[in-house]
């Protein structure tokens, strides 16, 4: 089983781009056995995009997480503070062989009727 996060544009280039090297989220799959996630970039492109398995997941107050990734996080220190504002614990998905599709693919194509999963999506 894998798992799909909607993430956005601007931060799945700084993924491809190897500038981000973890994924920041409030809140996270229960079922730890996963080890791949699956990008979908969200409008305007609406596609699956890539891929990539899951180094760690760094589970700590949102401060210590920065202090641990800043150097590899893809974003400002001002909007990392924002995203975990008033948050006393936050998750880092660290990504390791990343693999981005030649051809983005269509969700619809991939998983029939398709809306955007808010964080996460099991698939």
């Amino acid at each position: 089983m894998k798992v799909l996060l909607s993430i956005k544009p601007q931060f799945v280039k700084e993924i491809f781009n190897g500038t981000k090297k973890f994924e920041y989220r409030k809140a996270i799959f229960k079922n730890r056995d996963i080890k791949t996630v699956v990008i979908y970039a969200t409008m305007p492109i609406g596609k699956v995009v890539g891929e990539f398995e899951i180094d760690s997941i760094i589970e700590k107050h949102p401060q210590d997480i920065w202090e641990e990734t800043k150097q590899y996080s893809g974003v400002s220190k001002e909007f990392y503070y924002q995203y975990f504002h008033g948050r006393d614990k936050g998750y880092a998905i660290g990504i390791k062989r990343l693999k981005e599709y030649k051809k983005p693919k269509c969700p619809h194509k991939l998983y029939g009727k398709f809306t955007a999963p808010q964080s996460f999506k099991y698939v």
